[in-house]
């Protein structure tokens, strides 16, 4: 599973970087900080923002396993060559059906990004079991919670939102998405499989500089408003011209929720 293309994840690696939050990721290093070696596997890497984003703040020695069922986005990564401190792997694996293969083998920390948000009940279910059972440590980032703040308002923004939310609950490829309550579920499920919790807010907060990102984020909404008829057509082009206006004028701003965690077991393998 990835389902996106790198040009999008190109454009919104550096959004994501800053956005992370601070607290979550220190308390993600801190629990490794006396390692001299560390491995990772990261689901549904793309190709590979989260390993560039975290990678400095982990043990020098560092094995990754970087899987996605995306062969195209797997090529895209950036592999260094293997020394004795880094070995980077990529796998195509299919999430949906194979995540218990990604979990195999040595695993220090199990990372993911942008992830929880397009999975289903199930799928987290699953996640939970298999990290618990394993006793794995499980750093997630960017799960999009469904808050968005726009300005300056248009009275259209509400029903965009709300079909964008509507449209985040659909299929990506686990069933049926958990969308915007995904953050909430997982933090949940691993409180009740005897994890503790470190979380937080790491909203992107899109501005002037952010033109090509604000762009990018306006035409995936329209799409979902045309595909979930949340308003007539025409109503959603002239939404979308009117917005787009605002950004090349630099007077658009915007906040896109989402939520960072660090789920720790009682004890690691």
């Amino acid at each position: 599973m990835s389902g996106f293309a790198a040009e999008w994840l190109a454009v919104r690696e550096p959004v994501d970087r800053r956005a992370r939050n601070a607290a979550v990721l220190d308390a993600t290093t801190d629990a490794f900080a006396a390692l001299s070696s560390i491995s990772v596997v990261d689901l549904a890497c793309g190709t590979g923002a989260t390993m560039r984003a975290i990678a400095s703040r982990l043990p020098r020695r560092q094995n990754w396993r970087l899987v996605d069922n995306d062969l195209s986005l797997l090529a895209r990564v950036p592999v260094p060559e293997r020394t004795a401190d880094l070995s980077v792997t990529t796998l195509p694996i299919d999430l949906n059906h194979d995540l218990e293969a990604a979990l195999d083998g040595p695993v220090d920390l199990v990372a993911m990004s942008a992830l929880l948000d397009l999975v289903s009940t199930a799928w987290l279910d699953r996640l939970v079991v298999e990290a618990a059972a394993r006793r794995l440590p499980v750093y997630a980032a960017l799960t999009y919670d469904g808050t968005v703040t726009l300005d300056p308002v248009d009275p259209r923004d509400a029903a965009i939102v709300d079909a964008v939310n509507r449209h985040q609950q659909s299929n990506k490829g686990f069933g049926p998405a958990l969308g915007p309550q995904a953050a909430t579920a997982a933090i949940s499920g691993f409180e009740r499989a005897g994890y503790s919790l470190r979380h937080g807010r790491s909203d992107w907060a899109l501005g002037a500089r952010d033109r090509e990102m604000q762009n990018e984020v306006l035409a995936g909404w329209s799409s979902a408003a045309r595909q979930t008829d949340a308003l007539p057509l025409p109503d959603i082009l002239d939404w979308l011209t009117h917005r787009r206006d605002l950004v090349a004028s630099g007077r658009s701003s915007m906040r896109i929720g989402h939520l960072d965690f660090f789920a720790a077991p009682s004890t690691t393998r």
